[in-house]
């Protein structure tokens, strides 16, 4: 009897560790699906022209265009912020909260890292392809 009652307890807490490892990857994991990339980026819908900062980041934190495309920033936080190319290609200028403005993607084609210039932790790339 006693192994029996060991035995139960042992698959008992298998369903537990289980189930708590399940848990902990769905939380890691912010309930949300991955994206493509695996790396945490968020893509743009497709056809999407448009950067939204929100919470101090831009969305989507990668974004690929068509050469010279106008892309529209939207300011969602209560904050001013700019979409600046680290190479000066591109500038916003200040986009106060609640705004919006736009800036036009290069014509060459390439990966073009962007910053905030009021906080510069706030970084994206704009790909031109």
């Amino acid at each position: 009897m006693r192994s029996t009652a060991v035995g139960n307890a042992f698959r008992v807490l298998a369903v537990l560790v289980t189930a708590v490892t399940v848990l902990f990857g769905l939380l890691a994991c912010g309930g949300d699906t991955p994206s493509a990339g695996g790396d945490g980026s968020t893509a743009a819908a497709p056809g999407s022209d448009t950067i939204v900062i929100k919470n101090f980041a831009f969305t989507p934190s990668e974004l690929t265009v068509a050469p010279g495309t106008t892309i529209t920033v939207t300011n969602e936080d209560s904050a001013a912020h700019t979409v600046t190319a680290d190479d000066g290609s591109f500038d916003s200028g200040n986009i106060d909260a609640g705004q919006a403005g736009k800036i036009t993607a290069p014509t060459a084609p390439g990966s073009y890292p962007l910053t905030c210039t009021i906080h510069p932790f706030m970084t994206g790339t704009l790909i031109v392809q």
